[in-house]
């Protein structure tokens, strides 16, 4: 028997689960899918990129969804572009066996808006849309909230962190005639806790994982004691090294990505640089490239990482650390997907060593250097 199975999952579902797969669900999937399933009530959940919270929330709301009823039913708002896409992508997944179609549209910044009108004319079922794309396709009147049953936040976070705050809680007053809301987020700051306040019941289910569960623990955490000057000297090594083996380079700021993806260029190093000045179709090029593997590395910032997905990441490279804690656990979380093992090395300068003894103790990891066994 299927361990999806004992969760309540439909075996239709289990079969679409089967054929990408999954097999053992995550810490999030095992305490959400079976209140979502059998309550379906309100849901506040702790869920880190990599996770499995698509699987979370996907699988139970594909259940709560009437094919025979050709109204949206469904709105899952996302941070991103891509996010929203890898959303769409495997709700459409999941149901590769079943009998009845579900339909899923997904909308999102720097496509025509003009073509998803246009498909949004069609039976939907379900929206999967970035906050600024849906609130553009509400003033066009090219889709009502008035049918939607259940909403779906993911990354929360991540949207209000993003300036999405006010269009998430007019869409949030347009789903009149919705019955739960499920929200998941990686952190709990002020801005999510009245986000919660003012748009979920007053006593909803809560999900927080164990310190030890914020970070994937398929991920082995170390680093690498290396003075700023040397960062890509080592890193170039690094990477010539890896001979099959794919990874992203995290930077602090748009301008040490640029400077390091030309560094790693002349030297020969294939690399692709995802900042926040790139146009749309820039960055759709850039991420092209890296997923049909053509650059095997990848160098980007926080903001210009948000919300894509690549499989089969063997590692990421911290070149500096994060400026906020948290956005390590959104960093680490690219690699060791699908129950896949991965390594996170951070390069760090002698005098913050204290650093990584700080991150240590808040997300309950545990680092060794890179060259220890």
């Amino acid at each position: 028997m299927s361990l999806f199975s004992k969760l309540d999952v439909p075996e239709d579902l289990v079969r679409g689960l089967d054929a990408l797969g999954i097999s053992t669900p995550t810490s999030i999937q095992a305490s959400a899918i079976p209140f979502l399933i059998r309550d379906g009530g309100d849901l506040v959940a702790q869920a880190q990129t990599g996770t499995g919270k698509t699987a979370a929330f996907g699988l139970p709301l594909l259940t709560k969804i009437d094919p025979a009823n050709p109204k949206l039913q469904a709105l899952v708002l996302s941070p991103t572009r891509e996010l929203a896409k890898q959303i769409g992508k495997a709700l459409f997944q999941y149901t590769k066996f079943s009998q009845s179609k579900i339909f899923v549209e997904v909308t999102g910044g720097g496509d025509k808006i003009g073509e998803q009108v246009a498909r949004l004319k069609r039976p939907t079922h379900i929206v999967v849309a970035t906050p600024g794309r849906l609130f553009d396709l509400l003033e066009l009147g090219a889709l009502q909230l008035d049918s939607v049953r259940h909403l779906v936040l993911d990354e929360a976070d991540e949207m209000l962190s993003m300036g999405f705050r006010k269009e998430v809680v007019r869409i949030v007053e347009r789903t009149t005639s919705r019955r739960s809301t499920w929200l998941f987020s990686a952190t709990f700051p002020e801005k999510i806790q009245r986000l919660i306040a003012d748009s979920m019941s007053a006593d909803p289910k809560v999900i927080k994982v164990e310190k030890a569960d914020v970070v994937n623990r398929n991920i082995s955490h170390r680093y690498v004691i290396c003075g700023r000057e040397d960062k890509d000297d080592w890193l170039a090594n690094f990477l010539q090294t890896q001979e099959t083996e794919r990874g992203m380079i995290f930077c602090r700021t748009r301008a040490g990505a640029i400077k390091l993806g030309s560094e790693l260029e002349k030297r020969g190093v294939a690399t692709g640089v995802l900042q926040g000045d790139l146009s749309q179709k820039d960055r759709d090029k850039v991420m092209r490239a890296f997923k049909k593997e053509r650059t095997r590395f990848l160098v980007a910032t926080d903001v210009a990482a948000r919300g894509i997905d690549v499989e089969g990441l063997s590692f990421v490279i911290h070149r500096q650390l994060p400026e906020k804690r948290q956005y390590y656990t959104h960093r680490a979380g690219r690699t060791a997907r699908a129950g896949k093992k991965g390594v996170s090395i951070c390069l760090i300068e002698p005098n913050e060593k204290r650093d990584i003894t700080e991150l240590e103790r808040e997300l309950g990891l545990a680092f060794k250097p890179l060259d220890s066994e």
